[in-house]
């Protein structure tokens, strides 16, 4: 410790060595950036490394944290779902990361959970995800189902008239999760079993034309149909290609995607897509200060004005900087008080409003609806206030009587009717 250099004796440096508060801070703070560099997923994550890059950077010209420098550590989990497992624990016990920011699809951050929760590390995961998890161990700033695929449903239900579903997924804990619940919540909203189409494909699949037969043979009987998209990675490309190929258009069959955004549309002739939708908590087109800030600092960093930017780098920049806040406020990057501290914590969205983080460790965050534009960026048609971000989906039995709330109650899956707290519930 600096003030040790104050006393002669190391009798004294010793007791005082013992008896360093829990803020003691060892520099540099590291942290670990846990994304796909290569592998189906690249596509969508190597873009958030370098977001990762940039608020570090940015970060340390402020003057770093703590009176600390931090120095990003990066490592390629390579879309293989057990190395992301495999990396999370170099991240922490080789590295000896002080936070992690990281993971897209669920089956790789599920791999993460229980080496952090082992290890008592903290993971920010920044991408929308099927909820019905809460770990001590996450903060989840990306959508849960109740912010991005229940409002979407809603918008085709009562916005475009749509009668019949096909909820198309890559065959994952996310997608399949997400259908679950969708099922549920259309068939409460009057949807008959038979007039939803659900059908999986493995990661990278590229031969869409029998599914997308399929789906227009839903629309023989002349009802409108519509497609809930939560197809992933680089399997977007050909499933789109093919739609245009069909020459099925936004009017004829609507689809809304949960995991296309700007990003994904960048590598696509997007002439033919004009129309479709996507549903996020943020697009790069929202005309805000704080938006125009952010893309300006992208492009500076990254040194292309034709980058785009999308909702899970908006997710990072809060996450980061709601991070930093509760260590500052915290004194430490000690897990435990940075947890503690995380608790109501405040960032404005890069859309305008507040976001703020819940004891689910949730955001409350506005939802948005997308119309894909000719040149890939997307009008937005629709916003919502926030929207707390709610762990646990009201439309599966098991779920709906279950609470998060590690603030007060210690616990993150309280079952209200037994008034116990639960420990374990898989996913899989």
């Amino acid at each position: 410790m600096k003030s040790a250099s104050l006393f002669s004796s190391l009798s004294v440096v010793a007791l005082m060595a013992a008896a360093a508060p829990a803020t003691a801070q060892d520099c540099p703070i590291k942290v670990g950036v846990l994304h796909s560099l290569s592998g189906t997923m690249a596509i969508s994550e190597t873009t958030l490394k370098d977001t990762m890059l940039m608020l570090v950077e940015e970060q340390n010209k402020k003057g770093g944290l703590l009176g600390c420098q931090l120095e990003a550590v990066v490592v390629d989990p390579a879309s293989d779902w057990p190395l992301f497992a495999e990396k999370a624990r170099e991240l922490i016990s080789v590295h000896e990361v002080d936070v992690m920011f990281g993971n897209w699809t669920s089956v790789s951050r599920k791999s993460v959970l229980p080496v952090i929760e082992e290890l008592n590390g903290l993971l920010f995961y920044p991408v929308q995800y099927e909820g019905e998890e809460s770990s001590k161990n996450v903060f989840y700033t990306g959508a849960a189902p109740n912010q991005q695929a229940i409002p979407a449903v809603d918008y085709f239900l009562q916005e475009l008239g749509v009668e019949k579903f096909a909820l198309l997924g890559t065959d994952y804990v996310y997608p399949r999760t997400t259908n679950n619940i969708l099922e549920s919540y259309l068939q409460s909203k009057g949807i008959a079993p038979e007039d939803i189409f659900v059908n999986y494909t493995p990661f990278g699949h590229s031969d869409w034309a029998t599914i997308v037969a399929d789906v227009k043979a839903l629309g023989a009987d002349g009802k409108q149909v519509g497609v809930i998209s939560t197809i992933n990675g680089d399997a977007n490309i050909g499933f789109y290609k093919e739609l245009a190929a069909a020459g099925v258009s936004a009017d004829d069959i609507p689809v809304v995607a949960f995991s296309v955004g700007e990003e994904e549309l960048s590598g696509l002739d997007t002439s033919n897509l004009v129309g479709h939708l996507a549903a996020w908590n943020y697009f790069m087109s929202a005309d805000t200060p704080a938006n125009a800030e952010f893309i300006k600092a992208w492009h500076a960093f990254i040194g292309d004005e034709k980058r785009v930017t999308n909702d899970p780098m908006e997710a990072h920049y809060i996450g980061f900087n709601m991070w930093v806040n509760a260590a500052t406020a915290a004194g430490t990057t000690d897990v435990d008080a940075v947890r503690t501290a995380m608790y109501g914590q405040e960032f404005p969205n890069l859309t305008g409003g507040t976001a703020v983080m819940l004891p689910n460790h949730h955001l409350a965050k506005p939802v948005l609806i997308g119309e894909i534009r000719a040149d890939g960026q997307f009008d937005i048609i629709s916003q919502t206030q926030p929207v707390p971000g709610d762990a646990w989906t009201d439309y599966l039995p098991e779920s709906a009587v279950l609470v998060s709330d590690w603030k007060d109650l210690g616990c993150g899956m309280y079952n209200t009717e037994t008034k116990t707290c639960v420990q374990i519930k898989s996913n899989y």
